[in-house]
């Protein structure tokens, strides 16, 4: 797709109009970024979720520019069909999967990401995740606050195999961190050489090897058609009894019936989880009544350091595509 620099294309009388449009919880509201682009344009934001896809839609019919900071609020064909002035979707975060790629190509519509930029944020909390499950953590506070004084065994990491699923960024930080910790790393991606293998330190194996094999399976890929689903039930089976799996990826790659059933029968030991197939978690998700799980929603990234990161990155994207220097096209 070829993009000319957005200004060319406007009078010099034309003001650009930028438009933010959910943004709840807060994520770039309160950004001095947001400050670079008043020069080029209005910046509008919306401070709360849209109340419908129709809300959403009129939220951004005349922006040239969104600035989307929420993965919640979604651009199927039909959203990006009915915005013609629109030209760049910038996202605060890596994955893609909530814009129709496709159609966004074919309407001419850019969208840019940020892939890498939080990937030592990100992982630290998958660090964490693992933690907490190994230790029962969410478990044994829960047990301590209905006054029970329960002793089970935790898992020990030193010495144990990590599978990593998926080595671009935040999976060869998380393999780099495990490694530290005294862990063996073993990986799996769709596209292994010796030479990334060597740039990591790991060995890569076929995905089933990896899940016999693992102790803790730790997911990092995005989502796509081949993805989806990549661990149902017959590759949870494949896993250790009493292994280990971390999702910080996106909660379609695993097949949550699955994964319900392989915790509540005892086959794997826990589960550390910060994506879902429903986000928000409706308070009736059959995950919330497994007992070894440790949740969180959807944070990864939601640290002072990674907020401004992401957004200090959306309006450097936004800039470099005004200036006809477009980069992060995500395709």
């Amino acid at each position: 797709m070829a993009l000319l620099p957005l200004e060319e294309k406007m009078t010099s009388e034309d003001r650009l109009t930028f438009v933010v449009p959910g943004d709840a919880p807060p994520q770039i509201q309160r950004s001095p970024h947001l400050d670079r682009l008043s020069a080029r344009g209005e910046v509008v934001l919306y401070t709360d979720r849209p109340a419908s896809m129709a809300d959403q839609i009129e939220r951004v019919r005349e922006a040239d520019v969104i600035l989307n900071t929420r993965s919640s609020v979604r651009w199927p064909a039909e959203a990006l069909e009915g915005l013609p002035k629109l030209r760049l979707i910038a996202t605060c975060s890596i994955g893609t999967d909530n814009i129709d790629l496709e159609a966004a190509g074919r309407l001419g519509v850019a969208v840019s990401n940020q892939p890498g930029r939080t990937a030592g944020v990100v992982a630290e909390h998958i660090v964490a995740l693992m933690f907490a499950t190994a230790k029962r953590a969410a478990f044994q506070t829960a047990e301590m606050k209905a006054g029970r004084w329960t002793k089970m065994e935790n898992v020990l990491l030193r010495g144990k195999t990590m599978g990593v699923v998926g080595t671009g960024s935040v999976g060869a930080e998380v393999a780099r961190l495990a490694q530290a910790l005294g862990m063996h790393v073993i990986a799996w991606t769709f596209h292994p050489t010796p030479q990334r293998a060597s740039d990591l330190g790991v060995t890569f194996v076929e995905l089933d090897d990896l899940l016999r094999q693992a102790d803790v399976v730790s997911l990092h890929v995005r989502l796509t058609d081949d993805s989806a689903g990549m661990l149902g039930a017959r590759e949870l089976r494949l896993m250790k009894q009493g292994a280990l799996i971390v999702n910080a990826g996106r909660g379609e790659l695993v097949d949550t019936a699955a994964l319900v059933e392989a915790l509540e029968s005892g086959h794997l030991a826990g589960a550390g989880l910060d994506v879902f197939d429903t986000e928000p978690l409706p308070p009736d998700h059959p995950l919330l009544a497994c007992r070894q799980v440790v949740l969180t929603p959807h944070v990864a990234d939601a640290t002072p350091e990674g907020a401004d990161l992401l957004n200090e990155g959306v309006v450097d994207n936004v800039l470099s595509f005004l200036d006809g220097n477009p980069r992060n096209l995500a395709t």
